[in-house]
């Protein structure tokens, strides 16, 4: 395995923890999600049998509730969008329409996410019927058109076509009103989820073809047939406030067609109604048309109850305005809490989950540390031996090599002299002994070639005694700086590669210099160790360098990251010099 490779298994972990650390800085928005469907299905109910049965306040109280609990929103997009349309809804009873504005819209980014269609026809029908109550009839007719393309059945769409046509009325457009609710009113349309519906619904759409009727003229007998056939369908349902308008519209026909006996009597009818139905603004707007056609002695006792009406309901209309003000502040106040709480919660179960990833990635790095350094013990463990086995199996043959070189020819001469001459004869002895002599003495030699080397304070002596070794009666050395190195400082490796080199330039020297005289200086600059060697031997040339010996010097230099110079020619002695970064 190369290095480069080691280093980046080693530089993985580092990484892992970068990425730890850097993801523990950026807050991330961790709810865990609590299943509290039960409850808003519990809630919603109580919303709504409030709603049914008039208790606008108790139903708008627990539709907030539903809301907060649908926050953010998630699994639960048909009740958010339904308590929202159903507080815009009780706002547009309260006269509040721009905060039922406000209300409603807020559930249109989350109709594509609903379950059904029924939540955008009703989101986009609630807010036309808005857009009404404050005279924007282009952008209610812009709702009401969504609606209605967003309605599946025929009952639900004939009532999204009512409501446009409703719009074309308040903009005296009566001709595109009748256009669309002719066909319409031809046949009952019958609504199969709640067949109630059937009857309030085609009475309404009379109602409106009947106003467009008589608003447009020359219809005097289709208006009359619509509004007599809206009021016998809502005479069944027993309903007073429904029936309000049917008799305002025959008030209206009777005061167009001038019938002021009749005009006076739905006039009379629409009032009672409306009485019974405990509406005070209805009352007022009835009483106002009662006033207009009645005869002049019922007059002033009509305008004295109007005037009561009037004060009645503005102190009744300012006391429900300021108890529904109440409800949307506490509302409003109850929501801040509600996200308050919940930001508290969100930034604990931050803390905890932070936490928990901080231990889950710890024990992740601790388990790739812990594996990478089994493998790189077993690796480094593993290439020791092999380079320890390829050093002997080097050694062994170099050691081969000598013995091979050196004193093969030897023994061999000595082998043969012995054959041929009788060592009984002292000449012959002597040289048969002088002979072994020195075939012992270059075994010794290259046996202190190879043998350890001590690197302790010894190492220095060790080193004197190997060079003077080389010195004969015909060679001098010179040794200069050896003793002002400090060797206790220079790494183990290192004094064993010096050992070898100075060793093999010796050597060298021994075998192919002829030098008689030889000089080694030591010295450390610029934390380099450096050597240099010189001779007056016969030299070499350059080029003939790596063919010889000292190519082992160059590269027991190289592997410890030092350099080498050479400077040598034919007859002008060898130079050479080394250094050694300690």
């Amino acid at each position: 395995m190369k290095t480069s490779s080691i280093i980046k298994i080693l530089f993985l972990p580092i990484v892992l923890l970068f990425l730890f650390t850097s993801c523990e800085k950026k807050k991330q928005n961790i709810v865990q999600k609590i299943d509290n469907t039960a409850e808003i299905k519990m809630l919603q109910e109580k919303a709504n049998d409030f709603f049914n049965s008039g208790k606008n306040d108790s139903s708008f109280f627990y539709f907030n509730k539903v809301k907060l609990l649908c926050e953010p929103k998630i699994e639960h997009f048909d009740e958010f969008v339904h308590s929202s349309v159903m507080m815009g809804n009780i706002l547009q009873k309260n006269g509040d329409f721009y905060e039922a504005e406000t209300m409603i819209t807020k559930a249109i980014p989350y109709l594509e996410k609903t379950s059904q269609p029924k939540f955008t026809i009703n989101t986009y029908s609630s807010l036309g019927y808005n857009y009404y109550r404050t005279y924007d009839y282009e952008k209610s007719l812009n709702c009401y058109r969504k609606a209605l393309k967003n309605a599946v059945s025929t009952f639900r769409k004939s009532s999204e076509i009512s409501n446009i046509a409703f719009i074309y009325v308040q903009q005296k457009k009566y001709k595109e009103a009748i256009d669309l609710l002719e066909p319409l009113t031809k046949r009952t349309i019958i609504d199969k989820v709640v067949p109630l519906n059937t009857h309030a619904e085609r009475a309404s759409k009379l109602y409106h073809l009947g106003l467009s009727y008589l608003r447009l003229g020359n219809h005097q007998k289709q208006a009359l047939d619509c509004f007599n056939e809206s009021l016998e369908l809502t005479l069944k349902s027993g309903n007073d406030f429904e029936l309000i308008p049917n008799y305002y519209a025959l008030y209206l026909y009777y005061k167009k067609y001038d019938n002021p006996e009749l005009k006076m009597m739905n006039a009379q009818k629409a009032y009672d109604c409306s009485k019974r139905s405990k509406s005070m603004a209805e009352q007022i707007t009835t009483l106002g048309n009662l006033i207009e056609a009645d005869d002049v002695q019922n007059t002033r006792k009509h305008w004295k109850a109007y005037i009561r009406l009037v004060d009645s309901t503005a102190n009744s209309m300012k006391i429900a305005k300021n108890q529904f003000a109440n409800i949307i502040y506490d509302s409003k106040k109850d929501k801040e809490e509600n996200l308050e709480l919940k930001n508290q919660k969100t930034e604990k179960e931050l803390q905890l989950q932070i936490q928990k990833n901080r231990s889950t990635i710890l024990y992740v790095i601790i388990g790739i540390v812990a594996l990478v350094s089994l493998f790189l013990a077993y690796y480094l463990t593993a290439k020791s031996k092999k380079e320890k086995n390829e050093a002997v199996l080097k050694s062994e043959m170099h050691i081969s090599d000598k013995l091979h070189n050196e004193l093969t020819n030897d023994i061999h001469n000595i082998l043969m002299f012995a054959q041929n001459h009788e060592l009984d004869n002292i000449e012959n002895k002597e040289k048969f002994l002088s002979s072994l002599n020195n075939v012992y003495a270059k075994t010794r030699n290259i046996s202190r070639e190879n043998s350890e080397i001590i690197t302790d304070r010894r190492y220095i002596d060790n080193l004197k005694n190997m060079i003077s070794q080389f010195k004969t009666s015909d060679v001098n050395i010179l040794i200069n700086g050896l003793n002002d190195i400090n060797w206790v400082k220079i790494d183990k490796h290192k004094k064993i590669v010096i050992y070898r080199i100075v060793q093999e330039v010796f050597l060298n020297m021994k075998k192919h210099s002829d030098a008689t005289l030889v000089g080694i200086n030591f010295k450390i600059t610029e934390r380099k160790l450096i050597i240099k060697y010189t001779d007056n031997g016969k030299g070499i040339s350059i080029n003939e360098i790596n063919k010889n010996g000292l190519t082992i010097i160059q590269n027991r230099i190289s592997n410890i990251n030092g350099e080498t110079y050479f400077d040598s020619a034919p007859e002008q002695g060898l130079k050479i010099s080394f250094k050694i970064p300690v």
